[in-house]
């Protein structure tokens, strides 16, 4: 009963921890310990090598659009709900 109430929540605080991971650089490296080495501390420290360049691109956009599916799962998730709210809404408002 909980949990498809908080279903959309928890799905796009797990989409904001996964963005805020490549932007907070500085926290990742924090929050990781010493000796682990997530994505953005690999892409962080092998974009800086200019051999690396092109595999840090496709790496880059492979992770863009990996991100791209559960976006699009998520939109596809609350656009079904607000549809439905809205009619069920709209059709008790006008009965």
């Amino acid at each position: 009963m909980t949990f498809p109430a908080i279903r959309t929540a928890l799905l796009a605080g797990g989409l904001l921890a996964f963005a805020l991971s490549f932007d907070e650089i500085i926290v990742t490296t924090f929050t990781a310990g010493a000796g682990k080495e997530t994505l953005p501390i690999w892409i962080l420290q092998n974009y800086s090598r200019p051999n690396q360049g092109p595999i840090v691109n496709a790496v880059g956009l492979f992770a863009v659009l990996l991100s791209i599916i559960p976006v699009y799962l998520a939109q596809r998730l609350t656009g079904e709900e607000a549809v439905t709210q809205a009619s069920t809404g709209g059709a008790a408002a006008t009965a």
